[in-house]
């Protein structure tokens, strides 16, 4: 199956678990995760329609991303892994939306750059130490921090512990969104999507899945 039959077969679920759950498929963002992949692949789901692509890494994307966004100027590329605060004026000129934010520090030096950059706030939804994210106890804060900044807060965004049902946190990440008058929700990927879509996912993050091996 080529990548580009991928893609329509991973929009069709979408479109079904949002018709599931009384959601209007258009409401859902689809990110292909282009992290490792080629501008051969890349291009591959350009040419079937693909819009949004997400990277994981400032110098990845730096490397590929300018030529390819030079020839196809409606592209939006999404930073959607861990940022680090020396990086964010790079990240701000390359990246359209910003998923990982889940400092003070990051917070100040992307607001330092003066651009009303969209972002959303990852939540350690786990209370994981080895994972980024706002604890859910300094969630509120933090968001009116982001709120009295110059950036645009999109939403909050979260990565479930591996090897437990993500449902439960997609919920937990949906209630919090609501608690603090937040209505983007980056969280599912490649294994999980269609939960995170009826459980209110405004945009997922689809890697491997996605592109053909």
């Amino acid at each position: 199956m080529t990548s580009a039959e991928r893609l329509q077969q991973i929009r069709e679920r979408i479109a079904r678990a949002a018709k599931a759950s009384d959601r209007d498929p258009s409401e859902i963002t689809l990110i292909a995760v282009s992290k490792t992949r080629s501008v051969a692949d890349i291009e591959e789901l350009i040419s079937a329609g693909q819009r949004d692509f997400g990277e994981s890494r400032v110098q990845e994307a730096a490397d590929k991303w300018p030529g390819l966004r030079k020839a196809h100027p409606d592209i939006r590329l999404h930073m959607i892994g861990r940022l680090q605060s020396n990086k964010a004026a790079e990240a701000v000129a390359l990246f359209d939306t910003i998923h990982s934010l889940d400092r003070p520090s990051l917070l100040g030096a992307l607001a330092a750059t003066g651009q009303p950059t969209p972002c959303f706030v990852q939540v350690n939804i786990g209370a994981e130490a080895q994972k980024g994210g706002v604890a859910i106890s300094e969630l509120g804060a933090f968001i009116e921090e982001v709120r009295q900044s110059s950036l645009r807060l999109k939403g909050l965004m979260a990565l479930p512990p591996l090897g437990q049902q993500p449902g439960p946190y997609f919920a937990l990440l949906a209630k919090l969104a609501r608690r603090h008058d937040v209505t983007g929700l980056s969280m599912g990927m490649s294994a999980d999507y269609e939960t995170a879509v009826m459980l209110g996912a405004t945009h997922v993050r689809v890697g491997s899945a996605l592109f053909a091996d």
